[in-house]
């Protein structure tokens, strides 16, 4: 994205929906207040332009390589779930949270679905709270334990839980529920196509939507594809 300090709030957003994020995470108004430029818009709010402009640089940009997870060791793996998936995960369920409740409020009257969308996304987002807590504090380390139980050449006591196979099965309904929530959420949005009428706010939920379900499906597929079967071998393998 080029610009200038002298550009628009609301030229930078209509150039690149994505550019609403990076306002929205500086408290930056791009809807109604989006007619100053980003120079005056960062002055008001106290905030040092550098900033605002590397994140607004790097809009679009992509954020990852294309791995082979499959080679990857299973806490390798682990740690790379957490600190991309989990993280991103976290920082954007309030945004989306904050975007959903007042585009309900404000649009909710000529779109009803947006009631239901807000409706929805607050329900999997409670859900996937919990969910990752209890990846991050029951399977996961009990994961990293068989693969340092492995490397030690050492037995591993039996979990309160039997087998890792129980924990997995009741992960991946989890997963299959945020999946199903997501169908629906696009169903409902005509696949997040926002209509003539939607203000910047409107259309920033629906490009958001889209970024947390793709990433949403990639996250599933690492662990319901490629950890969860690395961790049943695993677990039959060392005992």
């Amino acid at each position: 994205m080029e610009f200038t300090p002298e550009r628009t709030v609301a030229d930078c957003v209509t150039e690149n929906i994505k550019a609403s994020h990076v306002f929205k995470k500086y408290g930056i108004d791009f809807c109604c207040g989006g007619g100053i430029s980003i120079q005056k818009a960062c002055e008001k709010n106290g905030l040092d332009y550098s900033l605002l402009a590397e994140d607004l640089k790097n809009v679009g940009n992509p954020t990852e390589n294309e791995w082979d997870f499959s080679k990857l060791p299973l806490d390798e793996l682990i740690d790379h779930i957490v600190s991309k998936h989990h993280t991103y995960v976290e920082a954007n369920i309030p945004l989306l949270l904050q975007y959903s409740q007042k585009v309900a409020r404000v649009h909710g009257g000529n779109n009803p679905e947006l009631i239901k969308v807000e409706q929805l996304f607050q329900k999997v987002a409670g859900e996937l709270a919990g969910h990752l807590k209890k990846e991050e504090m029951i399977l996961f380390p009990f994961i990293k334990k068989m693969v340092q139980a492995e490397k030690d050449g050492i037995e591993l006591n039996v979990p309160h839980f039997n087998t890792v196979e129980n924990p997995i099965k009741m992960m991946e309904d989890e997963h299959e529920f945020a999946g199903d929530t997501f169908k629906e959420i696009a169903r409902i949005t005509n696949n997040y196509t926002p209509p003539a009428h939607a203000c910047n706010t409107y259309r920033a939920l629906f490009d958001k939507l889209v970024e947390f379900e793709e990433d949403l499906h990639q996250h599933i597929h690492l662990e319901n594809n490629i950890l969860h079967p690395g961790a049943m071998k695993l677990e039959k393998k060392i005992r």
